[in-house]
């Protein structure tokens, strides 16, 4: 019983880091084309950001699948 649960928190945490991720990506898309000239100072292009919270973000869900595929296995 105990190893469902983990399993559903896994899943939501999963689906959590993801939303977020898209919601980040789409809000800085939107500072991008609302506020142009403040980015235009900055030296890094304006979606370096979004790389790498993408990248952080393809880790933890990795990390998450992996932990969901061993609880997967207690289950059965």
């Amino acid at each position: 019983m105990m190893w469902k649960k983990v399993y559903n928190f896994l899943h939501i945490a999963l689906w959590a880091f993801v939303g977020v991720f898209i919601g980040s990506s789409l809000w800085r898309c939107y500072e991008y084309y609302a506020y142009r000239d403040l980015f235009a100072v900055q030296s890094a292009p304006w979606y370096l950001s979004i790389v790498v919270n993408g990248l952080f973000t393809a880790v933890i869900v990795l990390v998450l699948l992996v932990l969901r595929r061993l609880v997967k296995r207690k289950l059965t």
